[in-house]
């Protein structure tokens, strides 16, 4: 039997950083053409582009040449570039920490959405069969000394060719890299690992950290000697529902027919995220760091909004739909209705969204304290937009019933996101029914607030997740809409009439902290009146003037 003839290590090195530049960054190819001039002035940039890459892969995959590390390192990283490859090239998402940690923190129903034939395929193809290849080929080391000597060389040409390329093209180049930094996040798997060391370090970082306590002093203001019963304020908490798309925030179709016939609702039209990902927007907009000061280390390490408003004497629960409250619940109520039984709103592991308000009608008759009550939704979470809605609110079609959205039109992608607006529509307004038919009983208010945007195929992206400084308007502009009973506007001092003329003033999440703590009359010194949306619109002087003193 003919023995198999043996390889070097650096010839191995060469092929794989080769394949894995000319296979597996399809995406990051695209791009370049994209951006570089035309003609040969192009393809010159995107030669020295591939070779200075080139150049890094096989350095970096030289330090990983030794006997008993070679191979399943390899066979690693083959099966992460086929991973990546696969989510760039059907959702074109840039891989940085932010989307790492999204990843990380999905439940088993989001992940269950994103698997297909078509991932089956693709990792097989780009992963499984390179690392058979790779197992199968004898590779022969020489002795220690020698092995290093050659790494040393191998590790001089690749810097050699790094330098000489980098210095020949330096003009078109350092334009390139100036001017495009979504770059680095396109290349695969460079972008996981950086990512995924960005990540570590933060989580690291949090874990040491013991939970810092905030707003300390935050107790109800004197107006709440006055009020004569119970609030009830639910605060909804809406996933990748887009401004653009909303009806009654003037889109083409009408997405919200009963939203609109809703007497004392308010769209606020100009609010824009915190990220553009649950596990970044979440934390963010229940914390007092704001977007620019934000870090996921910091918002984990101290309380939230959430906790303060328990700290001064309100009860506070959050019910769940989706896959959990990013940390921002730990110390308050939590209840978990996506695991349900419920026949008619539960099927294939998953719950609608109306499932947010069963027994909610029992729940405010045996109401007994001032309430703060959560209600995070699954919404719009895609790729699998028509699973989140019941078939009786598949309005527009046809509609796209595959998670690979690189199959669909965008036509009927578009279909099945606005239906699952016109389902959010739905369950909001039934929210809203609910509450003004117990403000007999109760203070009643509703805000409901999205967590980030999506997008539908716009500059070819879809889903969320990219980059906040790259993110287009869609995955940032997001829907805000209010409503306040009749008596809970007299109570809390609120004057609608003014609230409607501030509709078209630009907001952010940065504005629910501390209008939630003054909408609620609650006197800490972690408030910012400046960052209050209803400050303005309150008929008496806010408790808050007190802090200072």
């Amino acid at each position: 039997m003919l023995k198999r003839e043996t390889v070097r290590p650096e010839l191995v090195t060469l092929l794989v950083s080769v394949c894995l530049l000319a296979f597996y960054n399809f995406p990051l190819w695209r791009h370049l053409h994209d951006i570089t001039p035309a003609g040969w002035q192009g393809v010159v940039m995107m030669g020295a582009f591939a070779l200075m890459v080139l150049a890094i892969f096989n350095f970096v995959l030289t330090l990983l040449a030794f006997k008993w590390v070679f191979k399943p390192a390899l066979t690693l990283l083959l099966l992460i570039g086929a991973g990546v490859a696969y989510f760039m090239s059907q959702y074109g998402v840039l891989l940085d920490k932010g989307m790492l940690r999204n990843i990380a923190e999905t439940d088993v129903a989001e992940v269950r959405d994103l698997l297909s034939i078509k991932l089956a395929v693709h990792l097989f193809v780009l992963g499984v069969l390179p690392a058979w290849w790779l197992w199968r080929m004898p590779i022969s080391y020489r002795p220690w000394h020698r092995e290093l000597m050659s790494k040393v060389l191998v590790s001089v040409a690749s810097f050699s060719v790094l330098g000489v390329v980098a210095l020949t093209n330096y003009q078109g180049l350092s334009s390139l890299f100036r001017n495009h930094h979504e770059l680095r996040l396109m290349v695969a798997p460079s972008n996981f690992l950086g990512a995924a060391n960005g990540y570590l370090r933060e989580e690291l970082a949090s874990t040491h950290k013991t939970l810092q306590t905030i707003g300390v002093d935050a107790v109800k203001a004197p107006a709440w000697s006055t009020h004569k019963r119970h609030s009830l304020t639910v605060l909804v908490l809406g996933e990748s529902a887009r401004a653009e798309n909303f009806g009654v925030l003037g889109y083409k179709r009408n997405t919200t027919p009963e939203l609109q016939a809703e007497s004392g609702l308010i769209a606020f039209s100009n609010v824009s995220s915190c990220g553009t990902e649950t596990a970044v927007s979440v934390p963010c907009m229940f914390s007092n760091l704001g977007r620019k000061d934000y870090s996921a280390a910091q918002a984990k390490s101290q309380e939230g909004l959430l906790d303060v408003l328990k700290r001064a004497g309100l009860h506070v629960l959050w019910r769940d739909n989706q896959s959990g409250c990013k940390g921002v619940c730990d110390q308050v109520s939590f209840e978990n209705v996506s695991n349900l039984k419920d026949p008619r709103l539960c099927a294939d592991r998953e719950c609608h969204d109306e499932i947010l308000l069963k027994d909610l009608q029992g729940y405010i008759d045996r109401l007994d304290q001032d309430t703060v009550l959560v209600l995070h939704q699954m919404g719009s979470h895609g790729p699998a937009y028509f699973k989140r809605y019941p078939k009786e609110f598949e309005r527009f079609t046809p509609v796209c019933e595959s998670n690979a959205l690189s199959d669909c039109s965008r036509e009927s992608i578009t279909n099945g996101y606005d239906n699952t607006l016109a389902y959010t529509d739905h369950v909001l307004a039934s929210l809203i029914d609910l509450l003004r038919s117990n403000q007999d009983k109760l203070d009643t208010a509703m805000l409901y607030l999205s967590d980030h945007g999506e997008s539908l195929g716009e500059y070819n992206l879809f889903l969320h997740g990219t980059p906040y400084v790259m993110a287009p308007e869609q995955q940032t502009h997001v829907a805000m809409l209010t409503w306040f009973s009749d008596s809970y506007q007299r109570t809390f001092a609120l004057d609608n009439d003014c609230l409607k003329g501030e509709r078209a003033k630009s907001f952010s999440h940065d504005n629910l902290f501390h209008s939630m703590l003054g909408l609620l009359e609650v006197k800490t010194n972690v408030y910012d009146p400046k960052l209050d949306m209803f400050a303005a619109c309150r008929r008496t002087p806010s408790p808050h003037s007190l802090a200072s003193e």
